[in-house]
């Protein structure tokens, strides 16, 4: 039996699930035209080295839904600790999220964000339907860092890693 996102025992669980900290990611791909899409996604997790594959889920009812269902490639640009505005800007929707961003072009065209810990460029390979979500589970083709600090979401905000 679903439950609606409205619901007390939905927040409830929302609650819950956010005491599991997460890294934050934009996911970015190209719609058939060559514009660029783009969302604030954590949930993302490795699932294997060999062969090196990737999931992460979307919510179905969102706009951009069909595009990521549809492309061949998108990338996975995991955000450094400061670019919080970055993950709120593409949390944002009815904007123009690449307004002003430099980027530069992944496999298929994907845009790679500027300053990220992280990327990985990934063949869009298997969706299955999850409860309000879909799943994508895909291998990544290639992979980058540029390690620092990553942005942390943990009880409903942002947070930043103790120092050493």
């Amino acid at each position: 039996m679903s439950q609606s996102n409205n619901t007390p025992q939905a927040r409830a669980l929302r609650d819950t699930l956010g005491q599991f900290a997460t890294g934050i990611t934009v996911v970015t791909t190209r719609a058939p035209d060559g514009t660029p899409v783009g969302l604030t996604v954590n949930s993302f997790n490795s699932v294997s080295l060999d062969p090196a594959l990737i999931v992460w889920s979307l919510a179905a009812h969102l706009p951009s839904a069909q595009v990521f269902v549809e492309c061949e490639y998108y990338a996975i640009n995991v955000l450094s600790a400061g670019q919080q505005a970055l993950s709120q800007r593409f949390a944002t929707r009815d904007i123009d999220k690449f307004a002003g961003l430099e980027t530069r072009d992944g496999l298929g065209g994907a845009p790679l964000l500027d300053g990220c810990c992280a990327w990985f460029e990934c063949r869009n390979t298997t969706r299955h339907p999850g409860g309000d979500h879909i799943l994508f589970l895909s291998e990544v083709l290639r992979h980058d860092s540029n390690p620092q600090a990553p942005l942390i979401y943990f009880g409903g905000q942002y947070r930043q890693l103790a120092a050493d």
